[in-house]
Order: structure tokens, then sequence, then C-alpha cells
């Protein structure tokens, strides 16, 4: 038998038997046993069965040297106080009692029982623990193209949008149990779906309708509990359920070995909300909550082109601190606007007003890639301008008169996130009269969000479910 194996193989099975003896056995068993165990010691137990002592074949020898005789008990040479550990002991801690030169240290149960023990040649691996996967996916703020991401017009036009992802974010925690059952809840929508089957859970009826158009796409043949919130209002314009599916798409995605890549989640998170869920839309949210950053966004049959913006930081810094991001206070119905507005796309002078929208896209682009920040201020304007003609749905008398009030107080220009009707403001206005704007929106009973750019888009990790063990010490 290999010395660096834990226990000697009795009729084929191990055990820890030849590493120990009990408290009336004499030197002679106890040389006996170690001669057995080819680690040079051996523990001492009492009827309990407790380990109450160890002696080595150096004790032993000394004891015969000094007139012992291999009569006498173990009791007589075996030392009390050793070293011994826990099944929560740190691997550091053994290391480095392994490097003391203690050859062999016990690992006693709550009782004393040896359960184990570690020596150079064998470091007993831990257990691996259950974990569960989070996963984070930032919203968007689009400044130009709006419109053009929309399949039924890049089909015979190019479209192309400029947007950067911000620190509000959705949140999503996956753990996945023993049987099928499945539990997603959402604090964003105050529900809660309890199913016993995947089948069950795609069948009921409630709010869930995006998370069960993740689990059609997904088909998970496994049970979990899923919980969700976000840092952001529901139908506020910022693609939240395009970042909602992100989250949960980053979870499963996480516990895959063969992990579907940046494209594939966007066109996954795509395939869920509009194709099974039927909401209208476009594709820039999807792309924009998973990749991160801010980007350049071009559209096309064939192929969509995520192209990321290298913006020198001080451009970038001194952007965040220009953009004023205001939430209106009313939510919209974004798959409503975009019905009406695919109807409206039919219209010859509303396809040019995309078209002229797409061509001011490249030149907010090119203000941003040059530092011209006050001209993009100008462009929001303009693209705004060019937007709200898209539908009678994306403004309205409430917001037409908010926007020209925040021009009169310092804003150079600005737009309506998303598909429009209420949600976001986004605003670009000058150190030098930003104050006055802010004033002026919170006067109104109107809330400021601030905010940062995130460069990373979807981020997903995992995390050992008994993360907090409690550490047990060497004795």
């Amino acid at each position: 038998m290999e010395k660096s194996r834990l226990c000697e193989a009795v009729n084929g099975v191990m055990t820890l038997e030849a590493f120990q003896i009990h408290t009336g056995a004499t030197l002679r068993e106890a040389l006996e046993r170690i001669e057995q165990n080819h680690h040079g010691m051996v523990m001492v137990r009492d009827l309990s069965g407790a380990i109450v002592g160890l002696a080595t074949d150096g004790d032993i020898r000394r004891k015969l040297l000094s007139e012992g005789t291999l009569e006498d008990p173990i009791d007589v040479c075996c030392t009390r106080n050793f070293v011994w550990a826990d099944r929560a002991t740190p691997r550091e801690m053994l290391l480095k009692q392994l490097d003391q030169r203690i050859r062999l240290i016990p690992v006693l149960d709550e009782t004393r029982r040896l359960v184990d023990f570690v020596t150079r040649d064998r470091m007993p691996l831990s257990a691996e623990s259950q974990v569960y996967a989070r996963a984070r996916s930032p919203v968007r703020i689009s400044f130009g193209g709006g419109g053009s991401d929309l399949t039924h017009y890049f089909a015979k036009e190019g479209g192309a949008v400029v947007n950067a992802t911000i620190s509000l974010y959705s949140h999503a925690t996956l753990r996945i149990r023993d049987d099928h059952s499945i539990f997603v809840q959402s604090r964003d929508l105050g529900a809660t779906l309890e199913a016993e089957s995947l089948s069950d859970a795609l069948s009921q009826p409630g709010p869930f309708g995006l998370v069960q158009s993740l689990l059609k796409t997904l088909h998970p043949d496994f049970g979990f509990e899923l919980y969700l919130h976000s840092d952001f209002p529901m139908k506020s314009g910022l693609g939240g359920s395009a970042v909602v599916a992100g989250s949960v798409l980053g979870c499963f995605n996480q516990l895959r070995q063969d992990k579907w890549n940046a494209h594939e989640l966007a066109e996954l998170a795509y395939q869920a909300e509009r194709i099974y869920l039927g909401v209208e839309g476009g594709w820039q949210d999807q792309y924009a909550t998973i990749f991160g950053g801010v980007n350049f966004l071009e559209f096309r049959m064939e192929q969509n082109l995520i192209q990321p913006l290298r913006i020198h930081p001080d451009i970038l810094l001194e952007l965040e601190e220009s953009l004023v991001l205001c939430d209106t206070g009313t939510t919209h119905e974004s798959g409503d606007i975009h019905s009406d507005q695919r109807r409206q796309m039919l219209q010859d002078h509303v396809q040019e007003l995309v078209k002229a929208n797409v061509a001011l896209t490249y030149r907010i682009r090119d203000n941003l890639l040059r530092g011209r920040l006050n001209d993009f201020g100008v462009a929001l304007n303009q693209a705004w301008q060019l937007k709200r003609q898209f539908s009678e749905r994306i403004s309205n008398p409430r917001l037409d008169t908010l926007y020209q009030q925040a021009l009169d107080h310092g804003a150079l220009g600005g737009k309506l996130l998303g598909a429009g009707g209420g949600g976001f403001f986004l605003f670009y206005a000058t150190p030098f009269r930003r104050h006055e704007l802010v004033d002026y929106l919170g006067s109104q009973g109107l809330t400021v969000r601030p905010f940062h750019f995130d460069q990373e888009g979807l981020k997903a990790w995992t995390v050992r479910e008994q993360c907090q063990q409690q550490n047990g010490s060497v004795r």
C-alpha cells in the first residue's frame, strides 16, 4: 500500500482503523499498528471513539530506552496536546502546519472522532459546493437613429444608431433546484410565479410573459429559483425589457459549459421578446445591454455591426457631466407605439424622416469622436424634432411643453428616450447652465437621475452557496 494513501485497504474497503488504537493497548500493539499504516504514528482513542492522544514511533522508542517494556500501555507515552484540524480548517493553515515539519494532521469531527487526515502527500480537496449564478445588465440611453433599427425599415434602407449604457441595472439571481419545480419572484412586478414543471410554468397566465418567453427560448431541463429586480421603473424608455432579458440570460449562460457569446445572447434576447412574446420593437436594446459602452450600430439584413466608439476619456467624462437624465413620471407602451410607427412607416414622408435621422446619426458619431459636444447637443435637438414626427403617439402637449421649457432653461438639446410617449428625457446642457436646467426640472416635480457610463455591459458570475463558511482552527 502506498504511503500517500489515506487508509489501509481491508478486503478492498478503505478504513481508518489502521491509524487508531484504544487507550488500553500495549506499546507492542501500537508498533504493529504503526508498521501497518506506514505513517510513523498512531492515534489513541477512548471508549467513546474520541481521539485523545497521538503517539509516534519516536515517542515509543524513547519510552523503551528509558526502561519501558513492550507490554506497557500506550497511555504512558502518547501526547495529549497534539495538532489536529476539523473539516472547516482553511487549507492555508494546513499548509503552514505541514511546512513546520508536522508529518500528519488528524481531521476530527465534532465528537473528536477521526474522519480524515492530512499529510504532505495527501491534501484532501474540499467537496464541490452548490453554486448560484448572478448577473446584472445595464440600460441604454440613445442619442440618435431611433426607428432605423426596426427590421421592416432596414430591410430596405440601412439603419444606424448611437447609444450608450449607463449605471442603472437589472439584476438576476438563479439557483438550481434538486427537483423540476420553478419559482420566479420579480420585485419589479410585485409578483411570483410557482410551477411544478417547465410546461406548467409556460402555461400559467399572469405578468411573466417575458420570463416565459425566455424559458421557451432556453428550454431548461432542470428546476430553478429566479429572483429579479431593477434599478429603474418599468416602461421607462430605457430598453428595460431587453435589460431584464439580458440579466436572465446571463445567469443561465453562467451555468453552461459551452457559453453563448455576446452576439448570441443579444439574438436570444431578441428572439424571446420580439418573436415569441410578440412585442414590436427594434434591435438596438438587446445589443446595447449585452455589449455595453458607447457604440455605433449599423443594421443590415445580412449583418448587424456593433462598433465601439473610441472616445477620449476626457471627452467622455465631460459628456457624462453635461447630460441630464430626467424621469417624466409617465410610462409608455413601446410595443403599441412601434406598431403605430410600423403603419406610419408605409408613408413616404415618414421614411424620409427616418432616413434623415440616420444621416444625422453619423454626424452625432463624428461629434462624439471629435469632442464637439456643443454640436452634439444641438444634434440631439435635431434628432428629437425628426423623431417626434414619426408618429402622433411619440409626444404629446405636456411633453412638448416640458421640452421647450428645458431649452429655455439651459438645455442645448435633448430627446425622449425609447419609443416615446413617456419615460425619460435626456438633455444636454453646458456646465454654465446645467444647474439652471436641473433646478427647473426639480421645480416641476420631476426626478433627475444621476448616472455614469457603463463600459462592461452584461456581467455574470457564480457564487458558492456556502461562501460564508465558518472557519475552523487547527488545534
